[in-house]
C-alpha cells in the first residue's frame, strides 16, 4: 500500500494559496494530502465535511490517477469554503 503523502500524481490544477504571507504551489496529490493533514483537526473543525471528502479523494486519487479530477474538485471546494482561494 502506498503512502498518499509521497504522491507524486499531479492534480488538475495548481493551487496558489498565502500561509502566513508566505506563497504556497500545490500541485500533486502528494503535495494537498502533506497540507491538509499537517493542519491540526481544529483548525479545519468548520469545514469537517469538506475536509473528509477531500482526504478520501486525494487517497483514491492516489491509487487510481484517473480520480485526480474529483480530487481536485474537492480540494477546490476545501479551499474556496476556507477563503485559501
Amino acid at each position: 500500500m502506498t503512502d498518499p503523502a509521497n504522491s507524486q500524481t499531479p492534480l488538475r490544477a495548481a493551487f496558489k494559496i498565502r500561509l502566513n504571507g508566505e506563497p504556497v504551489t500545490i500541485d500533486t496529490v502528494g503535495q494537498a494530502y502533506r497540507f491538509i493533514t499537517s493542519l491540526s483537526p481544529i483548525e479545519w473543525m468548520e469545514f469537517r465535511s469538506l475536509h473528509a471528502e477531500a482526504k478520501v479523494a486525494l487517497e483514491a486519487a492516489d491509487k487510481n490517477a484517473m480520480l485526480s479530477v474529483q480530487a481536485t474538485q474537492a480540494l477546490r471546494l476545501l479551499f474556496r469554503k476556507a477563503r485559501l482561494l
